[in-house]
């Protein structure tokens, strides 16, 4: 990337031609009321949808916008692409509509939704290559496949291409509502969409504040801001594998810098259990990078008062075998899932006294690990139990204390914790 790219800024004009480019293939998404979140924060919640995509995310515009802008000499070499999944689908329906091969490059724990769904959206025409942990070890190999055979990378977010094809979200739903938005929430992994809708918002609705808001273990681009320069995370949660990179684009980061109004971060299970209210409450499935948003209302509770603000809910790729995960991140975010280390006393009907007189009238036992590996009195067992209530955790302690039965607590041990459960 050149230097003097670095000052890049979309203009409404390119957004405005990227709308055309893509009219043909990507929906006009909904603008949504929610009732639920509206009554619950005195403001007008609207929603943008991108969840009911074509490619069941906003990933569809930027990817169709640069692979189409590229010359026909460029195509017929090919092109190569890095990503986590949602950019994955977006370049694999491109490749299949335009008739151009692809390479596409995702990290082997992708969940397999959205491997199989880049497989059928490419058809024939993409090949997916499993590469590393992260997103960033995909990139790597992309790029090396790229220096080698000479064929043209289609990054995720740092293009401007990418960008404005991404940012006719934010030309989109300006052009859906009749009143002034105050507040646009955006989720943010690499940078992508919310450098496209700070770069609209900024000449078609310079009063609207514009909210960043990334998973708290992938603070990229947070960590970025408050340094002054573009800065590599050395480790990362991949829970929130949607919006978890280790280093934001060049170019978002300079419009971010620029025209964003605030980054923050969400705890992964207070996005956990976003999913979970929306599914159960709303009948809405997404992905949890697609809950970000709507997980970072809370913050902003006193101030969203009587306001208008939009949450942009980026994407339904979720995998259903992820849900048991989902549900018990979002249980131990709220406190009601505990593991202990309990020792058992090795005699007759230690199990019925625990069960009976430890633990409490609402407490279950949701997981049991025990092993009699020696002559011990006290033989040590993982024991998981659900609360009813985060105040019911102390005086079950107590209870396991006073009879001899407490081993240790190990929600507040994450490696041991990790290695255990």
């Amino acid at each position: 990337m050149k230097e003097e790219s670095n000052t890049y800024v979309p203009k409404i004009s390119a957004i405005q031609q990227a709308a055309i480019t893509i009219s043909s293939i990507a929906e006009e998404t909904p603008l949504q009321e929610s009732i639920r979140l509206s009554k619950a924060l005195g403001a007008n919640v609207l929603l943008k949808r991108e969840d009911l995509q074509r490619v069941r995310s906003y990933k569809i515009r930027g990817a169709f916008n640069k692979i189409h802008s590229l010359s026909k000499e460029t195509l017929e070499n090919g092109v190569v692409c890095a990503s986590a999944g949602n950019h994955a689908q977006g370049v694999a329906f491109a490749c299949s509509h335009l008739g151009v091969k692809g390479t596409i490059y995702m990290p082997v724990v992708t969940p397999k939704q959205k491997i199989d769904q880049t497989k059928m959206f490419g058809g024939d025409w993409v090949t997916v290559v499993l590469s590393g942990d992260t997103f960033d070890d995909a990139y790597l190999a992309a790029q090396k496949e790229c220096d080698e055979q000479g064929k043209t990378f289609v990054h995720p977010f740092d293009d401007p291409k990418i960008i404005e094809g991404q940012a006719t979200v934010g030309l989109e739903l300006l052009n859906q509502t009749k009143v002034p938005i105050d507040y646009v929430f955006v989720p943010v992994g690499g940078g992508g969409l919310v450098s496209g809708i700070c770069s609209v918002f900024k000449e078609l609705s310079p009063n609207t504040q514009i909210i960043g808001v990334e998973p708290e273990g992938a603070p990229s681009m947070k960590k970025s801001m408050e340094l002054g320069n573009v800065t590599v995370l050395e480790e990362i949660d991949k829970f929130i594998d949607g919006a978890a990179v280790k280093r934001v684009g060049t170019l978002n980061f300079n419009i971010c810098k620029q025209h964003l109004s605030q980054m923050v971060t969400v705890p992964e299970g207070l996005v956990c259990q976003t999913i979970l209210d929306l599914y159960n409450r709303d009948a809405i499935v997404v992905e949890p990078a697609g809950a970000l948003t709507i997980a970072a209302l809370g913050q902003f509770s006193e101030r969203l008062k009587g306001k208008n603000v939009v949450c942009i809910v980026s994407g339904s790729n979720n995998d259903i075998t992820r849900t048991a995960e989902i549900k018990e991140r979002a249980l131990l975010y709220g406190k009601v899932k505990h593991y202990f280390i309990v020792r058992f006393p090795q005699r007759p009907g230690a199990l019925k006294q625990f069960v009976a007189d430890i633990l409490g009238p609402t407490d279950d036992i949701t997981h049991f690990e025990y092993s009699k590996k020696s002559s011990r009195e006290d033989a040590p067992a993982v024991v998981g139990i659900e609360l009813q209530s985060p105040l019911d955790l102390e005086p079950l302690i107590k209870r396991m204390k006073k009879n001899n039965f407490f081993g240790d607590y190990l929600n507040d041990k994450p490696d041991l914790f990790q290695y255990l459960i």
